[in-house]
């Protein structure tokens, strides 16, 4: 049931039990009272209805008139000024509709303490006039059992209500996390390979005129990162992607000594989760693109240990160029995805330049 339905059904409930408790009396007024009267009856339940349909409009949309106060004065006149007028008992069908606005519109405590006053009242008043106890209970019983409804009513309405709008921005919010995935995903991974492809294609380049065959194996090399670079656009578009730190590092270690970049591997000997996996394989390949791009290192040397309970990754290069702001200064936008990586699992990303004029990135993550 869509909140506007519920919201339809509940407005029709309220309406139905509101008609119903005056239609009768209303009837045989009319067809026994003389005319002059049934006139005043008319313009009583006018003044009663107009502000008792405006203060049930008000409770379904969650809103306060500033003339509240006075909108509910004249309700609760229309509601017992019948009786002054010759109407006996018409406020047993008028109180239980007031006391729904009365429990809406009032701080809830205050509420039902006039709701209760106004039952006793009822009780009191019909018990001097009929002298029935059964009677008497029970008209006063439907102010609280009426009131009660119609709050009820209008509060499952509006909690429906909410808990779509709800629903929507979960959703909304699972599309913009689903979008965000996938831009980082693209920005980590399809940079590092078109960073791979440009290289190998450089050194294609230069050694076609002097050494045909290792040209030849370059341009393999290149047309395989690009095939792998289009699966894993694919991979990342179903969301199928999976990355272990094992994998990333050998491949990272291999791109490096092609160009002509010392590595150093010391990997510890730890089971990390799925989760913590993929995070450390995303440093590795964030770390390496970073220092093929940017840096003039010459040696680089990736480094896994267990301290404490946590995992902790190591990335260092001895080549910061001392002019680049884009590495010493904040953080791009692929180590601010890794930041975010890291904190999904409880993690942390660290990165800045060494004191020997080199950078080092590390990640820690728990075990």
């Amino acid at each position: 049931m869509t909140s506007i339905s519920a919201r339809r059904l509940g407005i029709a409930l309220i309406v139905l039990v509101s008609v119903g408790y005056t239609i009768i009396p209303l009837v045989a007024s009319l067809a026994t009272a003389p005319a002059s009267l049934n006139a005043r009856l008319l313009g009583v339940l006018a003044a009663f209805y107009l502000p008792h349909f405006l203060h049930v409009r008000q409770a379904f949309a969650g809103t306060r008139s500033r003339w509240l106060p006075a909108t509910l004065a004249v309700q609760g006149v229309a509601t017992y000024l019948p009786e002054v007028l010759g109407f006996t008992g018409w406020s047993a069908g008028t109180a239980p509709l007031l006391a729904g606005p009365v429990l809406l519109l009032l701080p809830l405590r205050w509420g039902g303490v006039l709701v209760t006053t106004m039952a006793a009242a009822e009780y009191w008043w019909l018990q001097g006039i009929f002298h029935n106890v059964t009677g008497s209970y029970f008209y006063a019983l439907t102010i609280v059992i009426t009131g009660a409804m119609i709050y009820v009513v209008v509060r499952l309405t509006r909690v429906t209500a909410e808990l779509e709008q709800a629903r929507a921005d979960l959703a909304e919010a699972a599309v913009l996390k689903e979008r965000l995935r996938i831009s980082r995903d693209l920005h980590d991974g399809l940079g590092h390979s078109l960073t791979s492809i440009v290289l190998k294609g450089d050194l294609a380049a230069r050694l076609m005129d002097r050494d045909l065959p290792a040209a030849k194996a370059e341009v393999g090399a290149l047309v395989q990162v690009a095939r792998e670079a289009a699966q894993e656009v694919r991979q990342v578009a179903r969301g199928y992607r999976r990355m272990t730190l094992t994998e990333e590092v050998h491949r990272a270690a291999a791109l490096l000594e092609s160009s002509g970049i010392g590595c150093q591997v010391n990997l510890a000997e730890i089971t990390p989760s799925r989760e913590q996996d993929e995070a450390l394989a995303w440093a590795v390949r964030e770390g390496v693109t970073n220092i093929l791009r940017h840096s003039r290192a010459t040696t680089c040397s990736i480094t896994t240990s267990n301290r404490a309970g946590r995992i902790h990754l190591e990335i260092v290069n001895n080549g910061l160029p001392p002019d680049d702001a884009r590495t010493a200064g904040p953080l791009g936008g692929g180590l601010v995805g890794l930041v975010e990586r890291a904190a999904q699992i409880g993690g942390t990303v660290e990165a800045g330049p060494t004191s020997e004029g080199g950078f080092r990135l590390t990640m820690e993550v728990p075990t």
